[in-house]
């Protein structure tokens, strides 16, 4: 273990959802606020390999990094509070864990030896949790484990951060995130559930040093005392967190328990400055105090699940604040948009953006919201699988070319506008075997995306099999739909734009995963930009 690096590990006790991604990115941003190098990662306990398989009714979003990781959205969290960028290190599942020990196993590497969960897994689950620190970039590692405490699941995690405390005591500190509920018929809060909490984590072996309390109303002295003394911690180091207007208050409220400070006596490290969050705090005053607001219809199919599109509707928060204007998004659900009611359900919207997806369900629905859109002059940006809808939208309704389709969804379509990209073809497997992560991309001078980013040269995160078919480019830009963004080594059309038309543009890449707090992404401030014209 890098002897400059200290560890911050971060579980979860009582209820799953209590908000360990965003407090592990508040303290992470107090932290780099104050001058520290820090980094976030975070442990998924379930077997898959990556969440790329996983259905985002399950799981939310699924993120994608610079370097073509599929990972878990609390990755897009850390990048938006941090405003750095994270990798494959970042998330590490137990899937990944078994599937390195069993590669080992097979090539012999334990000489022998019978492979069990301890050792094996749980040094590999330590190998991995310094990946970042013995880089020697960061003060701090901070690790979030997912689940909650007393999961069979996650045991091996505990296992591992109680041998790595016991092994670099001074190096590592422990965050537990419980939950004081409010009981309304005695008009109490209870702190027996995180005594429970705790008392299971010490019988793992763990002591926590900090206890993080959400709650819905404030701890006065006397529970803080109580917390205190039934689980062994210092009355400083009860920190309530409780319910906020935003995730993006949470640094602040954070700031106020003075957890930053906490951490930093606990692992004897200088205080340096105060933490310096001015451009925090001016983001949240123009989202808070908007100077206008329009409504930007969503059209997605996961809408009943809103974590779906997560680094979508943050983006808009971003770009919102960055033009002083509220964006309320109205979730449409792409299966029950039709011909008959699309007017009605988009009639009145500033505007549309079509969501990414996967699949048949409900693009006929995307289809017809693009049509909308862009028959009726509402500013319309279409993402992945939002803009081959757009493409084969104007391909039926202007080209006439009646039955196009994507061969995702119809190999028989007499009109191919999206194909399957070559290198795909042979690609068996679903995990990981995408084009994914970041790629470079051209953009055309005095085009939409040109004027957004102000520039020629763009790179952009990915996460597709199939492509907009070049055979038909010429058809299309004769017709008035042009591609405005090409990929320089494979001529990979990434962004389309109609003419006559106030702002029409489908991008094949994915915004959303770089629109930061400090960073609003350009795309989507250009967008919200035109929704207010």
């Amino acid at each position: 273990m890098s002897k400059s690096t200290k560890y911050i590990f971060v579980t979860g006790g009582v209820a799953s959802s209590l908000g360990k991604g965003i407090i592990s990115a508040s303290l992470a941003k107090l932290l780099q606020a104050r001058g520290y190098s820090v980094t976030i990662q975070k442990l998924d306990p379930y077997l898959n390999i990556d969440p790329g398989t996983l259905n985002p009714y399950e799981h939310g979003e699924c993120y994608v990094t610079e370097d073509g990781a599929e990972t878990d959205l609390d990755l897009g969290h850390y990048e938006r509070f941090l405003n750095t960028p994270t990798s494959q290190a970042n998330n590490v599942t137990t899937g990944r864990i078994y599937q390195s020990v069993i590669t080992k196993e097979r090539k012999g590497e334990y000489l022998g030896k019978t492979v069990q969960v301890i050792p094996h897994i749980t040094n590999e689950i330590k190998d991995h949790i310094q990946i970042l620190g013995n880089t020697g970039e960061y003060d701090f590692v901070i690790t979030e484990i997912g689940g909650t405490v007393g999961d069979i699941e996650s045991l091996p995690f505990i296992e591992a951060i109680r041998q790595l405390k016991w092994e670099n005591h001074e190096e590592v500190l422990f965050i537990h995130l419980t939950l004081i509920p409010y009981l309304a018929a005695s008009e109490e809060l209870k702190t027996k559930p995180t005594q429970h909490s705790v008392k299971t984590l010490l019988e793992y072996g763990v002591q926590p040093d900090i206890l993080v309390c959400r709650t819905e109303h404030h701890l006065n002295k006397e529970i803080r005392t109580k917390i205190a003394r039934f689980c062994n911690v210092e009355l400083e180091a009860v920190i309530e967190s409780i319910d906020a207007e935003t995730i993006y208050d949470v640094p602040l409220l954070m700031q106020e328990e003075r957890l930053d400070e906490v951490v930093l006596k606990h692992l004897k490290m200088p205080l340096n400055s105060t933490a310096d969050l001015k451009k925090w705090k001016e983001f949240l005053y123009h989202h808070k105090n908007p100077v206008q607001e329009v409504e930007i219809g969503l059209v997605g199919k996961y809408v009943e699940l809103k974590d779906s599109y997560k680094s979508i509707a943050e983006a808009f928060i971003h770009a919102g604040a960055a033009n002083q204007c509220k964006v309320k998004l109205k979730w449409i659900s792409s299966e029950d948009l039709t011909v008959e009611n699309v007017e009605k359900e988009l009639r009145g919207l500033q505007g549309v953006l079509v969501a990414p997806g996967f699949g048949t369900r409900g693009i006929e629905g995307k289809i017809e919201a693009v049509k909308y859109a862009r028959e009726n002059k509402i500013p319309f940006l279409g993402i992945c699988l939002g803009m081959q809808c757009a493409v084969i939208e104007y391909a039926r309704n202007v080209l006439g070319m009646e039955g196009a389709h994507t061969v995702e969804i119809k190999p028989s379509t007499p009109y191919p506008v999206i194909d399957i990209m070559q290198e795909q073809k042979s690609v068996t497997d679903m995990g990981g075997t995408m084009r994914l992560g970041a790629y470079p991309c051209e953009l055309k001078e005095g085009s939409n995306v040109y004027k957004a980013y102000g520039k020629k040269e763009i790179s952009e995160r990915h996460r597709h099999r199939y492509e907009f078919n070049n055979s038909y480019l010429e058809d299309f830009e004769k017709a008035g739909m042009k591609a405005t963004g090409v990929n320089p080594e494979n001529n990979l059309v990434e962004v389309v734009e109609v003419e006559n038309h106030p702002w029409f543009v489908g991008v094949q890449f994915h915004p959303e995963y770089k629109s930061t707090v400090v960073n609003p992404h350009p795309l989507f401030l250009a967008f919200v930009k035109a929704t207010i014209q």
